[in-house]
């Protein structure tokens, strides 16, 4: 025979009568808090996805003058632009008849520190030779 129980089946214990089992943990008197609902206990969560973007680029220029000799030019392009001897030769000749001619294109940091050392060589060396850089 089966006894009869005034005690239901399942009891919850007193610590936890009123509080869902997915409910925060708080401290003892703080308020319950929200997570973007109206539901104590429930998180909205948002996940934010990021963009790169990629960095503006900068043509380095030279510019012509008349009295920076053609092999300076030559020899900078190949010491600050990594250029050959061939393809140096071919910037200088356009630089020489169009006025300006571009040395490759860089970020802002590359190009500004390009075109400072650049112009730091040609002081240097007695020459009036100016480098520009402008957003491509």
């Amino acid at each position: 025979m089966m006894q009869s129980s005034s005690r239901p089946a399942f009891s919850r214990s007193p610590s936890r009568m009123g509080a869902p089992a997915y409910a925060p943990a708080m401290a003892a008197g703080e308020p319950p808090r929200r997570g973007g609902s109206d539901n104590p206990g429930i998180a909205v969560i948002t996940r934010t996805k990021t963009q790169t973007k990629r960095p503006s680029l900068y043509r380095v220029l030279l510019l012509n003058d008349d009295y920076t000799p053609m092999e300076f030019v030559v020899h900078v392009l190949e010491r600050f632009f990594n250029k050959g001897r061939e393809e140096a030769n071919v910037i200088m000749m356009h630089v020489h008849q169009n006025g300006v001619g571009e040395c490759g294109v860089f970020t802002y940091e590359v190009a500004e520190t390009k075109v400072t050392q650049v112009m730091d060589f040609a002081r240097k060396h007695q020459h009036p030779l100016q480098c520009v850089m402008e957003k491509k």
